[in-house]
């Protein structure tokens, strides 16, 4: 008897075999499949439900596996599920170590060992260490830069200003520098709107730097916890509370949200939910930064102002937007986008908010305002008019019907492909 092995060459009726390895299936589509490498810094970890992007990657990283790509996610924390791979890794312990001291060494281990084809930069400020150590692990890849943050807004007159919350000791300039320099290392820039589009194109070519052939808009997915049927949605009775689920730091706009919340619960039938997102602070964090705690304390004095937690349980943080009638979106000059404004949306709640950056883009231009005047008025409509208030709440959640994470992760693929 002979015994064939794959290691055997056979004559056989005068034909040459070659050995030769049947694949299976599932090996053929592994073999196929991109590599997808997943950078995520998480800032804070001790309440993720306030970390935008994580929650991103927590909904985007599955639905691209289920479109076929091998996902690892290096982070400190597990995103997604089962179907994404996980790589524990060290975040920066400031903002600014983030953006100026990336470890290039871990790195290099990382990328040889992973051999991926594309490295997604969620902090594009390190993208040109993260080219580095491409070519020192000798690992050919894309690398894909996500604008999660912009680190400067342009004003009315179409000045660039850097961004206050990163111009700590006057550092505004060179991060704004080093975001350049991210920009011109990548292969792909993806942003998450029309408007984020349009300020990057001006800051990168105020540097030397065009981007536009690279550039792509993805919107964030909604989250898929934070859904609404609309049927559900019952109009107010005359009286409505409004919620504002932002962050409190001052670059945020929150002094100028104070002054709006005074006047809406003065002057209109509203009362108002204040999210508290970060809880208690670490003494270095606070130290950085004191203004959420000082401006919490402020809106915690003002009659008809409560403030409300969801200690990081996103059943408690979905019941709590159950439990509002509309959405108030920040002062925040840069904004590119807001995940809270969607989180609000999905669930059918109507957003009013500032004529500024994203949200004159976004949001219905009914619900937009100018002056605090104008927001009383509008809030007091969606409170005592109940045809006003369900078209523009089937408005709200419409607006987010094509930010599935499947129909997102079909876009990042062709963005990054």
């Amino acid at each position: 008897m002979i015994s064939i092995h794959h290691s055997v060459t056979l004559l056989v009726a005068g034909f040459l075999l070659l050995p030769a390895r049947v694949s299976t299936r599932a090996e053929r589509r592994k073999a196929q499949a991109m590599r997808l490498l997943y950078l995520l810094n998480v800032s804070n970890s001790s309440r993720l439900t306030a970390d935008s992007g994580y929650t991103f990657a927590d909904m985007l990283t599955p639905a691209l596996a289920d479109a076929g790509v091998e996902v690892t996610v290096a982070a400190p924390l597990p995103a997604g599920d089962g179907r994404v791979d996980f790589v524990r890794t060290t975040s920066p312990s400031t903002k600014y170590r983030a953006r100026f001291d990336p470890s290039v060494g871990a790195m290099v281990r990382l990328f040889r060992q992973q051999q991926p084809d594309v490295v997604v930069a969620n902090q594009i400020e390190a993208a040109p260490a993260i080219r580095a150590a491409l070519l020192e692990a000798g690992v050919d890849a894309r690398i894909a830069g996500y604008c999660h943050y912009l680190p400067f807004s342009f004003t009315d007159t179409g000045q660039l200003v850097p961004d206050p919350a990163m111009d700590d000791g006057g550092l505004g300039r060179s991060v704004l520098l080093a975001f350049a320099a991210g920009l011109a290392a990548c292969d792909r820039v993806l942003v998450h709107s029309g408007t984020a589009a349009s300020w990057t194109v001006a800051a990168a070519t105020r540097t030397g730097i065009e981007i536009s052939d690279k550039l792509h808009v993805v919107p964030a997915p909604r989250d898929v916890r934070l859904v609404r049927d609309p049927a559900e949605i019952t109009p107010p009775d005359g009286r409505a509370v409004g919620i504002y689920n932002h962050r409190l730091y001052a670059h945020y706009g929150t002094d100028r949200f104070t002054r709006l919340a005074r006047h809406l619960v003065a002057e209109a039938p509203v009362r108002l939910t204040v999210m508290d997102l970060f809880g208690t602070r670490s003494a270095k964090r606070v130290r950085l930064d004191p203004s959420p705690e000082r401006n919490l304390e402020e809106l915690a004095s003002v009659d008809g102002v409560a403030i409300a937690s969801d200690r990081g349980d996103r059943i408690r943080y979905r019941n709590l937007l159950a439990g509002a009638d509309f959405g108030i979106a920040p002062f925040r000059p840069g904004c590119p986008w807001s995940m809270s404004v969607i989180d609000c949306q999905a669930m059918g709640l109507p957003v009013i908010g500032p004529r500024i950056g994203w949200l004159a883009e976004h949001l219905d231009p009914e619900l937009v305002f100018d002056t605090d005047d104008q927001a009383v008025r509008i809030a007091e409509r969606l409170a005592t008019d109940p045809e006003f208030y369900l078209v523009h709440a089937k408005r709200a959640h419409a607006s987010t019907s094509d930010l599935t994470p499947d129909a997102v992760a079909a876009r990042y693929l062709e963005a990054i492909k």
